[in-house]
């Protein structure tokens, strides 16, 4: 990160802008919007800003040469359509150690323009480095499209409250509760709604803000939560939002370490599960943690890869919350073979080729007794195979045997939706090899005539390419 965020007092001094025409306008427009004070020099002797009389009270024009003006108070200098000028400027700033901004020149830049979500109290800004400000604009439409629009309101209205509750709360934890019934309740749902003097009247009708916090805590929850199969954009909204309340998060082996990140720092992370081949806690010592985590008033996630009802053990897990009595929440999220078709473009059905999918783990496939493999035969049926690539050969014996075509087209898809995916092509006599060129799973496997219609495997890298040919031709 080489710009650091941060928000400038505009009350502290004047800004001094130096620039022409329209990019000069554009800027002023920015600051004065800000509440800035601004001395600006417009280098092509254009006044004409366009400003409303409230704006243009807070804008000194001014006269001469800006290389030589006093910048004695200044907080900032900012170039726009300045040219050599505002090359020269940077030095001059630079040399007094005033932060600066020359438009589109990271170079003599100290510092740059985020893109900006304005609600009032509440201001997102979005960077890029400088790199790519398309992208930045980009990032704030989906913010924009996110946050309520009294969402400043409510930060304003908090904030005349919080010193007086605060020094009613001694304990911190119990603050934040405190805030956040307010926020996620009745009183900030008014605010919200611009009821704000009815959420007023109702904050300050609290006569123990300590047992108003304490008062959702003693029950506690759990929150089953679909991670998805990796990439942390396809997390939901909702799944978003119980990893940024949670209190602590048992989570798989297998969920992301960019998914992680999205969990809240101060929340407690517990690696839960197992990996194939690898012991884990055991699935009774899951539930008891939970149950107790729930029962000691905290907000318990249970972070699983996928969909928690999608080989994930989440029915378990609720029959085990139910017999505790303890309240539960379940959040879906995108199961890896729904990944997997996404992300190499294998639709699994197609109009008149595939009516049917059937999704089966292969966890157990290496016993002839655990699978009813004369089931999976219809060549309308597409077969999704999770865990299947140490079963590999007994998917293939297994389908064989009940009569499917060794020409049956077969898709080996690791890692899905992540960046290091890998997938290999072949058919159903070859589903050991291609297994073999895939390096690291997890995998998934895709059986059916729609493998036909997948896309390139455009995401492998050239090493994995080069090494997938070479395995060929041997």
């Amino acid at each position: 990160m080489r710009f650091l965020p941060v928000f400038l007092d505009l009350k502290a001094g004047p800004v001094v802008l130096i620039g022409a025409g329209e990019l000069l306008r554009a800027k002023l427009r920015v600051l004065a919007a800000a509440g800035a004070r601004l001395r600006v020099h417009a280098i092509d002797g254009n006044h004409e800003f366009g400003l409303g009389a409230q704006d243009a009270a807070r804008v000194d024009i001014a006269v001469g040469d800006p290389l030589t003006t006093d910048l004695s108070g200044v907080i900032a200098i900012v170039c726009a359509g300045a040219g050599d000028v505002g090359v020269a400027m940077s030095m001059r700033a630079k040399a007094l150690g005033l932060p600066v901004n020359v438009m589109d020149d990271l170079e003599h830049s100290s510092f740059i323009f985020p893109a900006i979500v304005d609600r009032g109290d509440v201001v997102v800004a979005v960077g890029t480095g400088g790199t790519s400000p398309v992208v930045a604009r980009r990032v704030r439409e989906k913010i924009e499209a996110l946050l309520p629009a009294r969402i400043g309101e409510l930060a304003e209205f908090i904030g005349t409250f919080r010193k007086s509750i605060n020094e009613r709360i001694a304990e911190f934890p119990l603050r934040r509760r405190f805030w956040e019934r307010v926020i996620d309740g009745p009183i900030g749902a008014a605010v919200l709604a611009g009821r704000r003097g009815e959420a007023g009247a109702s904050l300050e009708a609290i006569a123990d803000p300590s047992a108003f916090a304490r008062a959702d805590k003693p029950e506690g929850s759990v929150a089953l939560v679909g991670a998805g199969p990796g990439d942390p954009d396809l997390l939901t909204i909702k799944a978003l939002r119980a990893l940024q309340d949670a209190d602590i998060v048992f989570h798989d082996e297998l969920v992301s370490p960019e998914i992680l990140d999205r969990i809240r720092r101060d929340t407690t992370r517990v690696a839960v599960g197992r990996r194939v081949g690898k012991p884990g806690i055991g699935q009774d010592a899951i539930n008891k943690r939970m149950i107790e985590g729930a029962q000691a008033g905290q907000r318990v996630v249970r972070l699983k890869g996928g969909d928690p009802f999608v080989f994930g053990r989440g029915g378990e897990e609720v029959e085990a919350l139910r017999a505790a009595g303890v309240a539960y929440s379940i959040i879906p999220g995108i199961t890896a073979g729904l990944g997997a078709a996404a992300d190499f473009e294998v639709p699994l059905t197609y109009r008149h080729e595939a009516t049917r999918i059937t999704f089966l783990t292969a966890h157990k496939a290496r016993d002839a007794e655990a699978v009813d493999w004369s089931m999976l035969t219809d060549t309308k049926m597409t077969l999704v195979v999770y865990m299947g690539m140490t079963a590999a050969p007994a998917v293939r014996a297994g389908l064989f045997a009940a009569g499917r075509s060794p020409e049956t087209p077969v898709g080996v898809f690791a890692r899905v939706t992540r960046p290091d995916t890998q997938g290999a092509i072949g058919t159903l006599r070859d589903l050991p090899e291609l297994v073999r060129r895939i390096h690291g799973g997890p995998a998934i496997l895709i059986i059916g005539d729609v493998v036909r219609h997948a896309g390139s495997l455009r995401r492998q890298t050239p090493k994995q390419i080069i090494s997938d040919l070479m395995d060929a031709a041997e």
